[in-house]
C-alpha cells in the first residue's frame, strides 16, 4: 500500500471508529439501546485451554430460514445481518470448567476468550459448555441475557483433523466471480444454497477414519465475515455435514489495511493457529483451485513440515490454472505429501481409501449421496427473478 493510501486508510479507520463510538453513547444516553443478544462462535482447545470468540450486538430480528422463504425475505436477512449494531465494552461473566470469570468485548462488540478449566475436562466429550452471561450493559425489562458456547477438544482416539475451505469447497459459490458469488450468497439461504456431490458423506468418512469409529476434528477456514456465521452453520446442519469451529473475518477497516486482514493472510493466519494449538495431530487439507488454496497448503506444508497428510483440491478452473496447480504438485512431492487435484468427492475419497484415511467401503456412500445431490435443483433453478410473486424458493 502507497504512503498516501496507507494515510487515507489510518484517517477513514479512526473516523470509522469515532463515529461508531459516538452513535453508539448517544443511543447508551438515550435509552435507545435495543434488546441485546449474545452470538457465540463454535470454538476450539485443549484439555489445558479453550478458546472461544464470539459477539454481543443489538438484537437484530434475524431468523433461521425456512424452505419457502421468497428472494426477497433471504435479501432483508441478509440485509440484518451486515446491518448489525455492536455492544462494546460489554461486561460478561464466563462459567466454564470449574472456572468464572469477567471479560470485556472490544470496540466492535467482540469477545476472544482464553479459557484454562480448573476441572479436568470429560476426555470421552468433545464438545464442551461454557456459560457467557451479560452483565453489563442491560437493557430494561429484557431480564437475564446468558447463551452456552461450544468448544471442540480432540479426543485421544483422533487419529488426524481435517481443515477446510467453505467457499466452492463444501457449498457453491462462485467465489472466483465477486457477482456471482453475491447473486448467491444473497439471494439464497441455507435450504436454498447447494453443497458439492457428496461432500456430507465424504467429511463424515474422514471424521470416522480409517476403522469408521474415530472423531478426527473438522476445522473451516474461510475469508467470509462473521455476519454469516449463523447462515453456514445452518447450512451445515441442514447438509449433514460435520460441524466444526468456524474462523471467518471481520470485514472492518483498520489503520494498516483495507479490510482486517487480506484473504491469503487470513487464511495462513488461522490455519496456523489450528496447528500450533493442535500439535499432536497431523491434518488433511480440504480446498479448491478457484483461489490460493494449492499456493496457501504449500506454504503450510513448508512450515510445518511432517504434519500434512494429504491435500485435496476440488477441480473448479480453467486449464491454465490446473497447469499451475500440476506445478506445485511436483513440488509438494519433494515434501512427501500428496497434493490430488479431483474432479469431484468420489475420486477424493478413492485416494483417501488408498491411502488409509478412510475405511474401503465409505466410497460406495459417497457415490451414493453424490448422485443424490446431482438431482437437486441447480443454483439457477433456485434463483426466481424479485419481484416474482409466486412464492418460489430464495
Amino acid at each position: 500500500m502507497s504512503d498516501w493510501l496507507r494515510a487515507l486508510n489510518r484517517l477513514a479507520s479512526s473516523v470509522e471508529e469515532r463515529l461508531d463510538a459516538a452513535r453508539y453513547h448517544l443511543r447508551l444516553r438515550n435509552h435507545w439501546i435495543g434488546p441485546i443478544e449474545i452470538q457465540p462462535y463454535r470454538g476450539h482447545g485443549t484439555v489445558h485451554t479453550l478458546y472461544l470468540k464470539g459477539r454481543v450486538l443489538e438484537h437484530r430480528d434475524t431468523r433461521s430460514a425456512v424452505e419457502s422463504d421468497s428472494v426477497w425475505d433471504n435479501i432483508v436477512q441478509m440485509y440484518r445481518r451486515f446491518a448489525s449494531r455492536e455492544i462494546p465494552q460489554a461486561r460478561l461473566r464466563i462459567r466454564a470448567a470449574g472456572t468464572t470469570f469477567e471479560a470485556c468485548t472490544d470496540d466492535e462488540g467482540y469477545f476472544d476468550l482464553q479459557i484454562t478449566p480448573t476441572d479436568p475436562l470429560p476426555l470421552a466429550q468433545i464438545w464442551h459448555a461454557v456459560d457467557v452471561e451479560l452483565l453489563e450493559p442491560l437493557v430494561g425489562g429484557q431480564g437475564v441475557v446468558r447463551v452456552v458456547g461450544h468448544v471442540l477438544v480432540p479426543p485421544p482416539q483422533a487419529t488426524f483433523g481435517i481443515i477446510s475451505d467453505i467457499d466452492d469447497t463444501i457449498v457453491r459459490t462462485g467465489a472466483a466471480d465477486p457477482l456471482t458469488m453475491a447473486r448467491i450468497v444473497v439471494l439464497n439461504n441455507p435450504h436454498t444454497r447447494l453443497p458439492f456431490e457428496g461432500v456430507a458423506a465424504f467429511y463424515q468418512a474422514l471424521s470416522a477414519g480409517p476403522d469408521g469409529t474415530g472423531s478426527n476434528p473438522l476445522f473451516y477456514v474461510s475469508s467470509s465475515p462473521w455476519n454469516l456465521y449463523d447462515l453456514l452453520i445452518d447450512f451445515m446442519t441442514i447438509n449433514n455435514i460435520p460441524l466444526g469451529p468456524l474462523f471467518l473475518r471481520d470485514i472492518g477497516l483498520e489503520p494498516e489495511h483495507w479490510l482486517k486482514s487480506g484473504h491469503r493472510e487470513h487464511k495462513l493466519a488461522q490455519i496456523r493457529t489450528i496447528l500450533e494449538t493442535h500439535t499432536t495431530l497431523p491434518f488433511v487439507l480440504v480446498g479448491d483451485s478457484g483461489q490460493e488454496d494449492p499456493e496457501i497448503y504449500r506454504d503450510i506444508v513448508q512450515t510445518y513440515p511432517g504434519r500434512i497428510k494429504a491435500i485435496y483440491i476440488r477441480d473448479v478452473t480453467l486449464e491454465e490454472r490446473a497447469t499451475a496447480i500440476r506445478l506445485l504438485v511436483a513440488e509438494l512431492h519433494a515434501s512427501a505429501v500428496e497434493l490430488v487435484l479431483v474432479a469431484d468427492t468420489v475420486a477424493a475419497a478413492t485416494h483417501a481409501a488408498e491411502h488409509g484415511l478412510i475405511q474401503p467401503d465409505a466410497v460406495a456412500q459417497v457415490r451414493i449421496k453424490r448422485h443424490k445431490d446431482q438431482d437437486a435443483p441447480t443454483i439457477t433453478d433456485q434463483l426466481p427473478i424479485v419481484g416474482d410473486d409466486s412464492g418460489g424458493n430464495g
